[in-house]
């Protein structure tokens, strides 16, 4: 048996969306409303996930109210939430995230094309199914296929960014050009609309692209003809490098060698370990943990996530302490720990 319901149904970046029209204006007749869209639609998304072997609990994750679900099968995990007339189911994963590997991956750039391909799988199977039951169960569902695609036999970079602009996500076309405070780039040089950039690829490699303004101090980087990525001012050279063939990686490196020590320590290879620490750490000092006192939990290295484990946690400098505890060893729930303490 079909329900009389009209929305729409569609897919984005790692995404499925539910929007529907129609949402009262009086508050009492709202409420009426929301309800009944939550015990249609959402309760069906969360009995579909849990048809397709998906494991649906509480969410704990900054929006943990009754409207919002973590959802998690095998490697892949998703955040479901409602909010007025609009549903939001939104995959991450946290096996290949080379940028942003803190919160499980969610806060991971281009999370479709980071994902492991048998998660990516379970991830399209995963939207299709809700899609089609939808679109089966109320009459007026219909899904909106996305016209912007960009690649060959679709739209170029310039295109697709040109596409954005006047796309419906957008509160309104970009301000060109855009405020000092958002043009600022890694030389303190001011960034002009269509102009010529220089910046790094994940592993560090320089290129050089053309920037447009997207939002706030994030600008699209387009490269070649169909390329294109998202980078903040910050991350963006107006001047070429002194030396383009030297990767910029000075944070992935960090964060590599701290890795291996660790894992060269957990397993009991202290030759290896101290042959790596001597690599990232040439001259003989004195290495600190950086202890959240009130949560019991240490820095990962680069200042990036948390760890209970002391093997795992971020090695630092006493020079490397100071933007967090300045030449104290404790400040507010901060607490500089050496290494020598570890337990």
């Amino acid at each position: 048996m079909q329900i009389q319901r009209e929305g729409c149904v569609s897919f984005g970046e790692a995404r499925l969306a539910v929007w529907e029209e129609g949402i009262p204006r009086e508050w009492d007749a709202k409420v009426i409303w929301e309800r009944k869209f939550k015990r249609e639609v959402f309760k069906r998304i969360i009995q579909t996930l849990n048809r397709i072997g998906w494991t649906v609990g509480e969410q704990t994750h900054i929006f943990t109210d009754n409207n919002s679900r973590h959802c998690v099968k095998g490697d892949l995990q998703a955040d479901l939430k409602i909010s007025g007339r609009s549903i939001e189911l939104e995959f991450f994963q946290s096996v290949n995230t080379p940028d942003r590997g803190d919160h499980g991956g969610r806060y991971q750039s281009d999370k479709e094309k980071h994902m492991p391909y048998l998660a990516r799988l379970e991830m399209q199977r995963t939207r299709m199914r809700i899609r089609d039951y939808l679109c089966n169960v109320f009459t007026g569902y219909t899904f909106k296929t996305s016209d912007r695609k960009c690649g060959i036999g679709g739209l170029t970079n310039i295109e697709w960014i040109n596409a954005d602009y006047v796309s419906k996500r957008r509160f309104g076309p970009p301000d060109i050009p855009a405020a000092d405070y958002n043009s600022r780039s890694g030389e303190k040089k001011i960034i002009e609309h269509g102009a010529k950039v220089w910046t790094t690829d994940r592993k560090g490699r320089w290129y050089q692209g053309t920037a447009f303004v997207n939002i706030n101090n994030m600008w699209w980087v387009a490269y070649g003809k169909y390329g294109y990525t998202n980078k903040a001012c910050f991350e963006l050279f107006v001047d070429r490098p002194a030396n383009i063939r030297t990767k910029k990686n000075e944070r992935a490196r960090r964060q590599r060698l701290e890795d291996m020590i660790a894992r060269a320590v957990a397993g009991m290879n202290y030759q290896r370990a101290e042959i790596l620490r001597k690599v990232l750490f040439p001259e003989p000092e004195p290495l600190f943990m950086i202890l959240n006192v009130k949560d019991g939990v240490y820095f990962r290295p680069n200042y990036s996530g948390y760890t209970s484990d002391t093997i795992r946690a971020g090695k630092y400098t006493r020079a490397e302490l100071k933007p967090y505890l300045g030449d104290a060893d404790e400040k507010d729930d901060l607490k500089a720990v050496p290494i020598s303490q570890a337990a």
